[in-house]
């Protein structure tokens, strides 16, 4: 457990120097274009052709075999539909941003009733819809279970371009006149730099923040109409993000990720056999006993110190946890404590 943990705490105090280091980042790493998005597509459609893993006796299934046989013509009188080779499903896709139509779609295929699996099934020519009820691709195919799946796995199977794109997906970005930037990760500092960066690349005051997480951009005369131009050139503009303080410890695999931002205050703490305490460089050792486990440090030191000198005393991922939790009750850690 100590080698493990040893090895967590070696990747973590690495990003940690990294991170002080070198944080410069593309503009299209940090953030999105309003309006460039994907959308979720859903349909309700049924497989055939299962050697009998399909549902049992269920009425919306029979209703669906009864609807389809009409739709190709043929008229089901007595309503016995019920067959073991059919199942419901529910199919799922994610439509891009700029779809055309006749591009193809990979989709998911979920039981929704009670079939043993999917195996060897087709899916029947399935309209997909998105949130606002308008049908944007048809699914159809040939499905694919992934290879020894338990029978909870082969409820679910995928076709691979298994839905055509009914219709035109996108804006005219070419001549609009401004472009709106949201940071993925909200910030004022980040929000000034990415506006200092892009006025400094454009040679003027085209880029406003409106908040921590808003960036307006105005199309300058020289990329009037050429929309896709200014967007290529101010998204592989380099920011340095700015860091929130935060520690990231997960409880139940004992990883704990440090931000190099966070500092500890003036502390003492003792847990089991072990003493802690970050005072000023004045400040005299206190006498320990035989077999105690002592940490002294200096106020200046930031978490990342404290947990490496932890971990070289042996200290258990438990342990780390319950102390970083104890020290951020007492107010010395300075930054988010986030425990997963």
């Amino acid at each position: 457990m100590r080698t493990f943990f040893s090895f967590l705490l070696t990747v973590s105090i690495v990003s940690f120097v990294f991170l002080e280091v070198a944080q410069a980042a593309r503009l299209k790493d940090i953030a999105n274009i309003r309006g460039v998005r994907s959308n979720q597509l859903v349909g309700y459609g049924i497989v055939v052709g299962l050697a009998g893993t399909g549902d049992s006796k269920s009425e919306y299934t029979n209703k669906s075999i009864e609807r389809m046989l009409d739709r190709l013509g043929m008229k089901v009188t007595g309503g016995n539909t019920s067959s073991k080779n059919v199942a419901a499903v529910i199919v799922t896709a994610n439509l891009p941003a700029f779809a055309r139509a006749g591009n193809k779609l990979d989709v998911t295929v979920s039981s929704l009733g009670d079939a043993k699996s999917l195996r060897g099934g087709t899916l029947i020519q399935t309209p997909l819809r998105a949130a606002d009820q308008q049908i944007y691709a048809v699914a159809q195919g040939h499905l694919l279970v992934g290879q020894g799946g338990t029978e909870v796995h082969e409820s679910v199977a995928r076709v691979p371009d298994g839905a055509m794109i009914e219709r035109d997906l996108g804006q005219d970005f070419a001549s609009r006149k401004m472009f709106r930037l949201t940071l993925q990760n909200p910030d004022f500092t980040t929000a000034s730099r990415v506006v200092t960066i892009i006025n400094r690349e454009l040679s003027g005051k085209y880029a406003t923040a409106l908040d921590a997480g808003t960036i307006d951009v105005m199309s300058p005369p020289d990329f009037e109409g050429k929309g896709v131009e200014l967007l290529a050139t101010i998204e592989r503009l380099e920011i340095n993000p700015d860091l929130a303080a935060r520690v990231v410890v997960n409880e139940k695999t004992g990883t704990v990720v440090i931000g190099h931002q966070v500092k500890v205050s003036e502390v003492a703490l003792s847990h089991g056999d072990l003493s802690l305490k970050v005072a000023g460089a004045t400040d005299d050792k206190k006498s320990k006993d035989k077999g105690d486990r002592v940490i002294m440090m200096k106020e200046s030191a930031n978490i990342g110190d404290l947990v490496d000198a932890m971990n070289k005393l042996g200290v258990s991922p438990k342990d780390l946890i319950a102390i970083l939790q104890s020290i951020k009750a007492a107010g010395a850690l300075h930054g988010e404590l986030e425990i997963l």
